[in-house]
């Protein structure tokens, strides 16, 4: 009998069920470098995020100085998202006024329950944080971003897990409600009777892209299969391809970037909800073991590209010094080129603290405000040149906020698996 199971079997009912979902302890001095940088990334949502549309700007100067013009007013959902969510961290921590936090959530569901420009239920990707105009990734771009369906999901995770946190504000029930039961999960099949779009846009209409590999998606089906008035199928939980991928003794499912392994994780709680059929997968040890394969690249890659080691290590999609990249792996890319992007190991807090908390106080330590300021790290750096990226993202902060605050309490699964959508989807799907 394992440990587990011994103190499992020691225990009954709901102690024991705490017992198994408790967050691993952390030291003292690791728990102060994290709330240290949890404040930075929780002031990067409280200082662009507009206070009358809720909407957060999708990146920014890492200095906190002025950005372009052309970019400074552009606002991501997905990082409204991650906004909403972190709002209610700041409230619990009294990092702000509970009532501030509150009336600027409550304007963020108004602006999106009555306002924001729509199409069944699912909204734009980029939109202008001020009056909502959908926009491109830049004030003038010729091309509009699209409705984006992960985008708005990420977006409803932070409605449902603000709706989880104020439960007794009425009007945040309500709009919540109304958000979230206008999604039409039917519309967004687009004709195929399990797998969802990518999304939608005015001028070609739906996206050829479908949900169909293991991604980022997750949090989607769950919503679709949860929808108590626009509900899809749950055998579409088993209608996309689950890529099997093995790097050395790590084996698991996904070929994305290490991202794909936490924006869905960090709302929903997959802890001890294996699936029951087929394969039988455990999603929150297949995330674990990517962040830890992820490591073990980066270590392997030391030997011809110096500066990565056992605590200088992330490899997902950011800025280089050459422009952006939709780097990662296992398997390795091979525009990799030794920069290091911390929120892969910040993202994954609440998977791998044994290895992610060391790496995070081992870059802050090695290269200070070159790469940590004050909105926390920067999107990323190279350890053996002179770069380090100008800019802070919003969906950086957003996931160490969130990842770091379910490490060290679990209260994001908390306030998110209140809405029983959820459960009632999981158990729907076999999980």
């Amino acid at each position: 009998m394992t440990l587990t199971t011994r103190r499992s079997f020691l225990l009954s009912g709901a102690a024991a069920v705490a017992a198994l979902h408790a967050a691993p302890k952390i030291s003292k001095e690791d728990d102060q470098f994290l709330d240290d940088l949890s404040r930075r990334c929780f002031q990067y949502i409280w200082d662009f995020s507009d206070p009358d549309t809720g909407m957060t700007r999708g990146r920014a100067k890492a200095d906190g100085t002025p950005y372009d013009p052309n970019r400074a007013d552009i606002g991501s959902i997905a990082v409204t998202g991650f906004g909403l969510a972190g709002m209610c961290i700041g409230a619990e921590r009294g990092w702000v006024k509970p009532d501030e936090a509150r009336t600027r959530v409550r304007n963020s569901l108004r602006f999106f329950a009555d306002h924001a420009i729509h199409e069944h239920g699912w909204f734009f990707h980029w939109m202008n944080v001020k009056d909502g105009r959908r926009t491109g990734v830049l004030e003038n771009s010729e091309k509009k971003s699209e409705l984006s369906s992960i985008d708005t999901a990420l977006l409803m995770g932070g409605i449902l897990a603000a709706k989880g946190y104020f439960q007794k504000d009425a009007e945040i029930q309500k709009l919540a409600t109304k958000i979230y039961e206008r999604m039409d999960f039917q519309w967004m099949l687009n004709g195929d009777p399990r797998l969802l779009s990518h999304g939608w846009t005015p001028e070609t209409g739906f996206l050829t892209a479908r949900w169909a590999k293991y991604s980022e998606f997750t949090i989607i089906y769950l919503l679709g299969i949860g929808s108590p008035t626009h509900g899809i199928d749950p055998e579409s939980w088993y209608a996309w391809e689950r890529p099997e991928n093995i790097y050395g003794t790590y084996k698991y499912v996904g070929l994305s970037p290490l991202f794909t392994h936490q924006y869905s994780h960090v709302f929903v709680d997959y802890r001890k909800r294996p699936e029951k059929r087929g394969t039988k997968i455990d999603w929150f040890e297949n995330s674990v073991t990517a962040t830890r394969a992820n490591r073990q690249l980066c270590i392997d890659l030391a030997k011809e590209i110096p500066g990565y080691n056992e605590n200088i290590w992330g490899i997902t999609s950011s800025n280089s010094a050459t422009g952006y990249k939709a780097w990662g792996g296992p398997p390795r890319k091979s525009n990799i080129d030794g920069t290091v992007v911390p929120c892969a190991a910040a993202g994954s807090l609440m998977l791998a603290p044994d290895i992610c908390v060391p790496a995070l106080k081992a870059m802050k330590q090695q290269f200070g405000d070159k790469i940590y300021g004050k909105y926390g790290f920067t999107d990323a750096f190279h350890p053996t040149k002179d770069w380090a990226s100008a800019d802070v993202l919003g969906l950086d902060t957003g996931i160490t906020l969130l990842s770091a605050e379910n490490l060290r309490t679990g209260n994001l699964w908390k306030w998110f698996m209140r809405n029983p959508e959820i459960p009632r989807a999981m158990e729907k799907a076999g999980m």
